[in-house]
Parts: C-alpha cells; structure tokens; sequence
C-alpha cells in the first residue's frame, strides 16, 4: 500500500502564494528544528528530508509551476514522465516518441554512443558555527566511478573493441511497429541485448568487468567561504562523475550543515544572543563584557534597564558571503532575580523596600500596572 505524500505548502507551514524569501524563512526555520544532529526524536531524520524535498521543489520556479500544475508527480517528473499509461521516456526514447506511437511520425532519438555529461554528484559538509562565520579551507573525500585506466572506458579487454549490436544495429533500441486504424504505431525500446548502448562487448575487462569504470574515492578541496549559511551550496565545476563516450564530467554539489551554537543564533548577516544580567546590574547601571564570535566587547548598561532590551553592536555579526559587508550582534538582556540570598543581603533588601514605600513603581510602570487591574476587573464582572 503507497502512502501519500503531505502537501509541499503544508509541510513548510506556508501559503501557496508565499515569495522565496518566505520559502527560505520556513525551511531554515524547520531545517533547523528536525535536524539530527539536533532533534534525537525517532522520526526527526523523516521530517527532515520531507522539508528538504518540499524545499527543493518549492525554491525552483520551474518545478514549482509543476507542482502548482500537476501536484507531486508533476514535480518528479522529468519532461512527459508524468504520462504513465504511455510508457516513461525509458520505453518510448522521450516525448518524440509519443507522436511516433499514434502517428508513426519520425521523433528525434537518441544516439547512444553520443557523448553526455556525467552526472552531478552532492556532499554534506557538516560545520561548526565560527567555521561557517569564518570560512575554512578543508578536504573532502568522496565516492565516485572514473573512467578505467585499463581499457580507457571502453570496457573491452586491451587489444579488443566493442562490436556493434546486431539485434538494434547500434542504436540501442529495439522498434516494434503495428497498423491500427489511427494509422502506424512504433513502439521503440531500449535494447535489452546491449543496455541501450548499441554495442556488445565479447572480451570484457578485467579490471572494470566491461562497465568501462570502476569505484574509488577522490579527496577534493573545498574553500568554505566566510560567512556562509546553513543550507547553501558550494558548486565545484567538472568534480562529478565523469562523462559517457567522452562527455564532460558532471559537477559537484557541497551542501553545507551548520551545527547550532550554544549561546548565538543567526539570521541572516546577524547574531543574536541572550544575556542574562544581575537585577542591581539593570538597576544602577554598569559596563559588562559580552562574547561575540570576533571576541570579547564592551556594553553599557544605562541604569533602568528592563528585561528584553535589546543592545546592537555594530559589525559583529556575520560577513556576507557576498562581500556585501558584515551584519551586527543583536544582545538581548533578561534580567536574574537571585534565588539565594545571605541574611545580610535580605536584610538591605527589605531596607530598600521599607525605604521604597509605595513609589515602588515610577509613574510608567504604575500607569502600567493600573491599566492590568482595571482589565483584570472588567474580565471578572
């Protein structure tokens, strides 16, 4: 039994008319609430890649339009793959085809010993928070097939050559065709006696066993630029798997994680960070050091502070990856009320409160606090 997949829109918590910036908002939120390295629930990895998937199609225009249009097999789709009782691409040699099924028209096919891109490749690389603020220039390993030095990707044994099919004639598919009153039907196949490839190899390499490449690992260096964020990708040209028949390799794709920090957050080019401060401290006033990721600031407190005021230090956020400058540290103040007092430090508090009266509150705060009571009143009449 198939189980249905969750609207795109719903899995984001977004409207179907949302603009990109607030695609981006709902997925980096969501990324970072189930990511594994974060949520240990049991169904937290699932949750993450249902966003991913829902992000990656909904961040596309044109997969988008798909997935508006046809829903989610619009959005897999490849081309007319959507078209299920007519056959995938596999089957019919793509949408040209289709035209040859009804009218027995002559649809582009495709050569299979004509060159083609190998095919992307991605990575996740997994950072620390200062990494990502910072960039880093490091190593990756990564799992790939080259091109076998042996038979140089052709997959015959040295001294040999692949033969050309005889059943398709080194086209690589296999034509049946049938007159029906809507006139010709050509159903063309891909050739299960050469793999589509339109040649037979009868002396197979050792070293590759005819597939023409083998598995190995490459170590590739990545420059992580400063100021990178969670869920941006690193695009590296030609470091893909190789080409077929002598095509261009495919490109490479470094996803990057960031790894929450304990004590900032980042949105966008901005840190922000929650401090807690002494009661006295909001009170009175006072001059504090505060941890940013470029070291340690100083940050006056004016006296009178009250908890949730938020302080800016300017250019002590994170560099755009851009080079479109550097954001600022936003601090957050939440003022501490101390749970556990000496006799003396009592003492002086009820000196102070004796000492307040009844101006405990100044006329903001009463204006304030009158304001809750008569609400507080109305609610219970």
């Amino acid at each position: 039994m198939s189980v249905s997949k969750r609207d795109y829109y719903e899995v984001l918590g977004i409207s179907k008319d949302a603009t990109k910036e607030e695609i981006k908002r709902a997925y980096r939120k969501l990324a970072r609430k189930y990511h594994p390295d974060v949520n240990k629930e049991p169904d937290a990895a699932e949750k993450f890649k249902e966003v991913k998937e829902a992000y990656e199609v909904l961040s596309d225009d044109n997969k988008r339009a798909q997935y508006d249009q046809f829903g989610h097999a619009g959005a897999n789709s490849q081309g007319f793959d959507g078209f299920g009782g007519f056959g995938g691409a596999d089957d019919f040699g793509g949408f040209g085809d289709i035209f040859d099924m009804f009218f027995g028209g002559g649809g582009r096919r495709r050569d299979p010993n004509a060159p083609r891109q190998g095919a992307d490749l991605q990575y996740t690389l997994t950072l620390e928070f200062e990494e990502a603020i910072f960039g880093k220039d490091t190593e990756i390993r990564i799992p790939t097939e080259e091109s076998c030095s042996t038979c140089h990707g052709s997959g015959a044994k040295p001294g040999t050559n692949p033969e050309t099919c005889t059943y398709c004639h080194g086209t690589g598919q296999l034509s049946q065709e049938q007159t029906t009153p809507f006139g010709k039907i050509v159903n063309r196949r891909v050739c299960h006696y050469c793999q589509g490839t339109g040649k037979i190899i009868r002396n197979k390499c050792s070293t590759c066993g005819g597939s023409g490449k083998v598995k190995k690992f490459k170590t590739i260096q990545i420059n992580v630029p400063a100021g990178i964020d969670d869920g941006q990708k690193i695009r590296i040209a030609g470091k893909g798997e190789p080409g077929i028949n002598g095509g261009p390799a495919g490109d490479l794709y470094v996803v990057i994680r960031v790894k929450p920090h304990d004590f900032f957050e980042r949105e966008g080019d901005h840190i922000y960070c929650e401090l807690p401060i002494h009661f006295t401290q909001a009170a009175l006033g006072d001059e504090i050091e505060v941890p940013t990721v470029h070291g340690k600031v100083k940050l006056k407190i004016p006296a009178g502070t009250q908890t949730g005021k938020m302080f800016r230090l300017r250019g002590k956020g994170a560099p755009n990856v851009r080079g479109r400058g550097t954001g600022d540290q936003i601090v957050k103040v939440r003022i501490v009320t101390p749970t556990k007092l000496s006799e003396k430090q009592k003492q002086l508090l009820r000196e102070f409160h004796q000492l307040s009266g009844n101006s405990t509150l100044d006329e903001e705060d009463s204006s304030i606090f009158k304001k809750f009571k008569n609400a507080f009143r109305s609610s219970m009449d």
